[in-house]
């Protein structure tokens, strides 16, 4: 036994050689670029030091701080320049931070001014962690049955076009959101077991199968996108009407528009803005914004989240009375309704059709 600190008792054992990943295990970045972290084991964990491979059993859990910058981390006394992996040592026990509970490994690494935390987890377990945050629990079983054959499609997409060296996905709106997948709820486990490894495909291929709360009666091509397939290509909805996202109106201040002028470089101050394109379905593609020295036109989702995508809740715009909007919906449009998901449902369609609604052309295809 030896004592390292007051934080661990650590047992040093054999380096054994890293398994290599399972196509299926995903990595999703928990923390970011945070100086130090409180983070707390239930129970007995091991950690790797990637630099060198050694490797240390914790006997019991408890508190500890993790912390580093750009040389190294530091989780309680163990140090690594090059980070650290900490993997619980039964399955039914969790690590919490950020007042969320994880079951899968900790990937340590430092980053510029801190540290990032990764956790590596297997993709149909991540998807209990997806879910409930994504779509409510309470909602049909089909309409979660459709959004666990989107999100896992979504995250296999993101694993085979994977932009960074050490994660596949953020845990926030950057991909999906995702607070850990300890606290389970029935009715997202029927979803996820009664679709395992169902994704979809577009001509034999993945494609990135977003989504959005309502549609306001029409879904329309991904704003930012320059070339679109079929399956978001746009559709009718009908069904999501009823839901209190349909309608909505915000004014936005004043100041949010000129943080918007000053960050795309438009001079003057701000007179008025106008619908200038729109989308076949009547979804506002560009605004045009005049002020006392110029007039441009923008893209209205990209004016959208800069003022703040939860007041302005749509580019599907009704009227605009000044810095008032009135419009229709909640997000940016494309892929499938959420609200027009569950409204399927109630409808008594299932999950097939829901999907083939909102991805038209698209197939579901076992991986």
């Amino acid at each position: 036994m030896k004592y390292i600190s007051r934080f661990f008792i650590l047992f040093a054992f054999a380096a054994l050689p890293f398994q290599t990943l399972c196509a299926k295990e995903v990595k999703i970045l928990i923390a970011e670029n945070k100086p130090s972290i409180s983070v707390e084991a239930s129970s007995s964990f091991k950690i790797t030091d990637l630099s060198g491979g050694k490797k240390y059993l914790v006997k019991k859990g408890g508190k500890f701080t993790v912390s580093g910058d750009k040389k190294g981390v530091k989780a309680g006394s163990v140090k690594s320049g090059k980070g650290l992996l900490l993997a619980l040592t039964s399955p039914k026990e969790s690590f919490t931070l950020g007042g969320n509970k994880y079951n899968g490994k900790l990937l340590i690494q430092p980053a510029k001014s801190g540290v990032n935390i990764i956790e590596q987890t297997d993709l149909e377990n991540y998807l209990l962690g997806v879910l409930p945050y994504e779509m409510s629990a309470s909602w049909p079983l089909e309409a979660l049955k459709a959004q666990a054959v989107a999100a896992r499609t979504y995250t296999l997409k993101s694993i085979e076009d994977k932009k960074t060296q050490d994660f596949d996905l953020y845990s926030d709106v950057r991909s999906q959101m995702y607070k850990g997948s300890v606290k389970v709820y029935e009715s997202v486990e029927k979803a996820v077991n009664q679709t395992k490894g169902k994704t979809l495909t577009y001509k034999g291929k993945l494609f990135y199968t977003y989504y959005h709360a309502n549609c306001g009666g029409h879904t329309d091509p991904i704003p930012w996108l320059k070339d679109t397939i079929k399956p978001l290509s746009g559709a009718k909805c009908g069904y999501c009407k009823n839901s209190k996202s349909a309608n909505w109106q915000a004014t936005i201040s004043l100041s949010a528009i000129n943080n918007f002028l000053k960050q795309n470089k438009i001079p003057g101050t701000f007179k008025s803005v106008s619908v200038a394109k729109k989308e076949s379905s009547g979804r506002a593609k560009t605004l045009t914004i005049r002020t006392s020295k110029t007039k441009k036109e923008v893209n209205c989702n990209s004016f959208r989240v800069a003022v703040g995508s939860t007041k302005m809740k749509s580019c599907f715009l009704t009227k605009i009375k000044g810095r008032t909007f009135t419009g229709k919906g909640y997000g940016h449009g494309g892929g499938m309704c959420q609200d027009g998901a569950k409204g399927m449902a109630e409808a008594g369609k299932d999950y097939k059709d829901i999907l083939d609604r909102y991805y038209p052309s698209s197939k579901i295809t076992r991986i």
